[in-house]
């Protein structure tokens, strides 16, 4: 017996995009859904309180980090991050491997894991696949991931090649390494890059392992949407039906619901956090960026369609002279707003699945959002 289980509801017929349940030891997710990032056990300025009132139905949290600070074994003793952090929906932790590889100018990578400097103090460190399996099973997320290679974008088809099949091994290591079967499940990440054979090769890897969920690196990397979308959609259907599928990294609207009708059941990104606090909101109408001036005097909501708590209460005025004095509750309010945008968002997507309209609803909200337009502003 597996700790997860995915429950596919049913597929809109204009995509074959996927609706189902995930099951978890810390309750059922509805998919597909977006994760918001707590890296260090926090989603930035949120409570967990906030997190429930915006339908956060499950959270990422940061191995590499947490491993440095406090460290695994603090959070082991304190129960597990759920009883650290007061959050008792489900957990994913990534493997620490985007972390290690990002430090390129001070990581050496050999078969048995990876050398690499403390980007705090510049102690040196070692992880391992068996490393990465044993800081998160301390840390008792409810789903865990495979230690993995991520290139960089652009690389070499041989590199890539060598990437995969290393990735491959330290996949099955993972699988020997991780014990604790029924309460914490391991997913595999598939990549490859841009080259669609590679891609295939490690699909195929995979999944004889027979991880019970598969996830897709390596993308949003810095290569443009359409290589990113083909690849999502030429990959996924190398992926099992009955276990979920999970696109990292991704969290522009545009992005998002691209992903569900490339057959993507979850997702995850620093970006609605990470833009709020810069001024940067996502609205109906399109990409606001409330510090400039012309908000000033603007009385109004970041967003008269969203009834969230922010957008009932305060006006962009106000939350614009948060923002430039650099207030933390300026901060918090566009946070809370963003995250409660893509979390609706994601709702308003399974149900166009289930009304087999998503293709309509994904259409109306391009033109709305101004997608479509050649000189449409990516976040």
């Amino acid at each position: 017996m597996t700790a997860i289980r995915y429950e596919l509801i049913k597929t809109c017929k204009q995509t074959g995009a996927r609706l189902g349940k995930l099951h978890t030891p810390h309750g059922t997710v509805d998919t597909p859904i977006f994760m918001p990032v707590g890296t260090l056990a926090t989603v930035k300025t949120m409570s967990p309180e906030e997190l429930h009132e915006i339908g956060a139905g499950i959270i990422l949290s940061n191995t590499y980090h947490l491993w440095l600070r406090p460290g695994h074994d603090i959070i082991e003793e304190a129960g597990g991050l759920h009883q650290f952090m007061n959050w008792d929906n489900p957990i994913l932790t990534d493997s620490g491997g985007f972390q290690v590889f990002s430090l390129s100018d001070l990581r050496e990578i050999e078969e048995e894991g990876v050398h690499f400097r403390n980007h705090l103090n510049g102690d040196k460190l070692f992880l391992s696949p068996e490393q990465s399996v044993k800081i998160q099973t301390a840390l008792g997320a409810d789903i865990m991931m495979a230690f993995d290679e991520c290139p960089p974008y652009p690389a070499t088809h041989e590199y890539m090649k060598d990437s995969v099949e290393r990735t491959s091994r330290w996949a099955e290591r993972c699988l020997h390494a991780h014990e604790n079967v029924q309460q914490q499940a391991l997913f595999g990440i598939v990549q490859g890059g841009e080259f669609e054979d590679l891609r295939k090769q490690s699909a195929e890897d995979l999944t004889s392992l027979d991880f019970p969920g598969y996830a897709i690196g390596g993308l949003s990397v810095g290569e443009p949407k359409p290589i990113m979308n083909r690849i999502v959609e030429y990959t996924t259907p190398f992926l099992p039906t009955n276990k979920p599928r999970y696109l990292m990294g991704v969290g522009s609207p545009d992005s998002l619901i691209d992903g569900v009708i490339g057959g993507i059941d979850m997702f995850d990104c620093v970006l609605p956090t990470r833009i709020a606090r810069n001024g940067t909101c996502m609205t109906s109408n399109g990409r606001l960026t409330v510090r400039n001036a012309k908000y000033a005097r603007d009385f109004r909501p970041l967003d008269e369609n969203c009834q969230c708590h922010v957008c009932k209460t305060y006006s962009r005025a106000y939350i614009r002279h948060l923002v430039r004095t650099n207030e933390t509750f300026g901060f918090r309010l566009t946070t809370y707003h963003n995250l409660h945008f893509l979390l609706e968002l994601m709702k308003q997507v399974r149900n166009a699945i289930k009304n087999d309209n998503l293709l309509d609803f994904k259409e109306e909200f391009f033109e709305r959002y101004g997608f479509n337009k050649p000189d449409a502003k990516n976040f």
